[in-house]
């Protein structure tokens, strides 16, 4: 007898049929999987037969043979549990499989029955609804799963409860939809004294969604100032949530179903390898670059990274997208991410002090700098210099304007873009291109001959001028001002990096 179960394969945010088939025949008694699997679903059948002997099952003695198809398609990770126990106590009459086929199935099993959680559910659930089928999940991600739409979810805690569920004797309950978590409170722009040109500069950067480096001394604030930024940005819509959820389903952080608004901040360390920070390993998944989709990507002593590593960045940063290439699967998770970086102006911290400096300054501002490749540098639309806080500045009280303040200025400007969107259908003036750069973001004539000549002066490449523009398009939106002017160009080209100072 021949018994089939539908269930899905991921391939970085994309969720694929695979079709389970089990064949029970007489023969020598074997239990095989077979259809490009990996370890962990090679090592599902001891997990089944474990958990049908807890419900006082025992296999039948002859031969098991379970086909994952389509065979040449890489299986990979544990939700294959469920669906081969389904077919396989299908194929021994022990449940309906003609029931079996209107549901697709995915969750691992414990040695004792019980259904756990595994990554990549509210995928399953969204493949389910295109396919119009139902989905059979671990109870603990039946929230999760709720969110992909109105599709039949059975969400079982373990073998027997949904064996009798299926059977009609016992009914689990419908899941609900898992809550939406309200913004963490973080760090408030009143605790950053001094700095106002950092600050002007971190503004611009949240209106417009613009890359930023911001190079100072140690202690002068920069982390800190990165720290406030999510407290200034836009929430996500319910569909930038949606996007953003999906991988955290694929990299298994995503807890009961909770959904956030607020937009992803990922700070890895320095000695974060490239697989980590643009994904990669040996089951491939989202890295640092894609868990913060739609967020913030902070890079914190930014030269300290490994080179290699930050030249890996410099495709994501320009498409939005990241490719995982590998001999056996080509993946792509999504990166449309706001970079912001720190970095000290030389290894000692103190260019420009006479009384810190080390004796090689201006020779290790260079050498220190130079860690950053020029193209990477040039994938950065704001550079800003932070110059150290004194302790005067310090003792002053806090400054009148704080986050929400500027959070109101930031929700104007994204606003307006929001109202280009419909007919250039980018998100933000840091995805203008083409002829909508042309169309908002072009100057007047003063600002076009400052920008030309600032070009030519400042050796702007093609990317370094079209930056240039957007941010300028950016500054204009924030004054409320509906052409790109004069002024609002030569904010812009002001914080365009400068040569290192002596």
């Amino acid at each position: 007898m021949v018994a089939l179960v539908r269930t899905v394969a991921y391939l970085g945010l994309e969720a694929r049929s695979v079709e389970v088939q089990c064949s029970v025949a007489p023969g020598v008694p074997k239990f095989n999987i077979v259809g490009l699997a990996d370890k962990a679903v090679g090592e599902s059948k001891e997990r089944v037969r474990a958990a049908l002997a807890s419900m006082g099952l025992a296999l039948p003695p002859k031969r098991i043979t379970i086909n994952l198809s389509p065979a040449d398609l890489p299986k990979e990770g544990s939700h294959y549990d469920l669906p081969v126990a389904l077919a396989l106590l299908a194929a021994m009459g022990v449940t309906d499989g003609e029931q079996l086929g209107d549901w697709m199935a995915v969750g691992e099993l414990a040695l004792d029955g019980r259904i756990v959680a595994s990554p990549g559910v509210l995928l399953a659930a969204l493949h389910a609804s295109e396919q119009e089928a139902g989905l059979i999940c671990p109870a603990a991600q039946g929230a999760e799963a709720r969110w992909a739409s109105e599709i039949p979810i059975c969400a079982a805690p373990d073998l027997v409860s949904l064996l009798n569920h299926l059977k009609g004797t016992a009914q689990l309950p419908a899941p609900q939809p898992g809550e939406v978590e309200p913004a963490p409170p973080g760090p408030d722009l009143k605790q950053v004294k001094g700095q106002e040109t950092a600050k002007r500069a971190l503004e611009i950067a949240a209106a417009g969604g613009h890359n930023l480096l911001m190079i100072g001394p140690p202690g002068a604030g920069k982390s800190l100032l990165a720290s406030c930024l999510p407290g200034i940005l836009p929430g996500l819509s319910p569909a930038e949530a949606l996007e953003v959820s999906m991988v955290q389903s694929v990299a298994g952080t995503l807890e009961g179903g909770r959904i956030s608004r607020a937009r992803p901040f990922r700070a890895p360390h320095h000695s974060a390898s490239m697989a980590a920070l643009t994904g990669g390993g040996l089951k491939v998944k989202p890295g640092e670059v894609s868990l913060a989709h739609l967020g913030v990507l902070f890079l914190d002593e930014l030269p300290e990274f490994q080179r290699a590593v930050l030249d890996s960045l410099r495709q994501p940063l320009e498409t939005g997208t990241v490719d995982v290439a590998r001999a056996n699967a080509h993946v792509t998770f999504p990166a449309r991410v706001q970079l912001i970086a720190a970095m000290n102006p030389c290894r000692c911290g103190h260019l420009g002090d006479p009384a810190l400096a080390c004796s090689r300054a201006p020779r290790c501002a260079a050498d220190y700098q130079s860690k950053v490749s020029g193209p990477m540098l040039d994938r950065i639309d704001l550079h800003v210099e932070v110059d150290p806080v004194s302790a005067a500045d310090l003792a002053l009280p806090p400054p009148a304007e704080g986050s929400a303040q500027v959070e109101a200025r930031v929700a104007a400007a994204r606003a307006l873009q929001t109202g280009r969107a419909a007919e250039t259908g980018v998100r933000s003036n840091a995805e203008l291109q083409g002829e909508a750069l042309e169309r908002f973001a072009t100057p007047d004539e003063p600002g076009q001959r400052l920008l030309m000549q600032a070009a030519e002066a400042m050796r702007l490449s093609a990317r370094g001028y079209t930056r240039m523009l957007r941010v300028a398009r950016t500054i204009a939106d924030l004054a409320r001002a509906e052409q790109v002017g004069r002024i609002h160009v030569a904010e812009a080209l002001s914080y365009r990096r400068q040569a290192p100072r002596a």
